[in-house]
């Protein structure tokens, strides 16, 4: 089934890559989005549950009843945003792996057995399964499950979507898993529709801006939200009554003060340069 293999998007930043996660989720209703945002120190354990044992330590030290503290040991254990979307349910959760660039060498290839089987075991509850059978955790979006002897394992597989800017290659064995859609950079109509969704009809207003936009992106790395983010300070501060940076000098002092005002806004990624 489709669902069983992730789908990998890549392209470069501001192309709603992320975005895409939130608009299958509503379209499908599908529920709240699980997030999992990567980094260098990210594991695969991490994405399935975390489990705080000093904080258990300390309070088996303080029982004296063995077998409460041994079914009480749910309250120290919290899903992650992965375990939490393999647990059992009639729709499939999404579940965005977003920056998949950043990840450590081996998480890639680490993800491919959870993605073959679509469950996973919690040692931590494995091993007393014999003595507490059911243990209720926490979950990534604070709600609470009942795990059953150490295992869940899911029923609707999750719509996965893991994101990447294109930094780095990834394993062969990791790619061939998955389905595959770069998001190219929107043109010229797709930007002034995505003003539009965002900001209203101001076209008129954007229209010099996003063909600025649109000239320095063949030069350098620019990303959409910079563009919203521009028209938005760029239309809101010129319907302020005393706007400093338009009402005051001349025309041509105006004109220079925007132009300016925009170069700081589209300011390439990959520049140090500070404003």
């Amino acid at each position: 089934m489709f669902r069983r293999r992730p789908l990998l998007v890549t392209g470069k930043p501001g192309t709603g890559k992320t975005s895409l996660a939130y608009a299958v989720a509503k379209e499908l209703q599908l529920g709240e989005v699980l997030r999992w945002n990567i980094t260098t120190r990210s594991t695969l354990q991490q994405g399935l549950y975390r489990y705080d044992a000093i904080g258990r330590l300390q309070d088996a030290q303080m029982s004296q009843d063995n077998k409460d503290n041994l079914a009480e040991i749910g309250k120290y254990i919290q899903l992650g945003s992965l375990g939490t979307a393999l647990l059992p349910s009639k729709n499939p959760k999404v579940l965005l792996i977003d920056e998949m660039d950043k990840s450590d060498i081996d998480l890639p290839n680490d993800l491919l057995n959870i993605f073959e089987e679509g469950e996973f075991e919690i040692p931590e509850l494995a091993r007393i399964a014999d003595k507490v059978s059911e243990i209720v955790v926490q979950t990534y979006d604070n709600q609470t499950t009942t795990i059953v002897k150490g295992k869940v394992q899911c029923q609707a597989f999750p719509f996965v979507i893991l994101t990447s800017n294109g930094e780095r290659e990834f394993p062969p064995a990791f790619l061939r898993r998955c389905l595959r859609l770069d998001l190219r950079e929107p043109t010229r109509d797709e930007l002034e529709a995505i003003v539009k969704a965002h900001l209203g009809d101001i076209i008129g207003q954007a229209d010099k801006v996003i063909e600025k936009f649109v000239n320095r992106r063949d030069k350098g790395d620019l990303a959409t939200d910079q563009l919203l983010n521009a028209i938005y300070m760029l239309t809101r501060t010129a319907d302020l009554p005393d706007s400093p940076m338009l009402d005051s000098g001349d025309d041509q002092e105006k004109e220079q003060k925007k132009e300016k005002f925009i170069e700081r806004l589209l300011q390439y990624l990959s520049s140090t340069e500070g404003i």
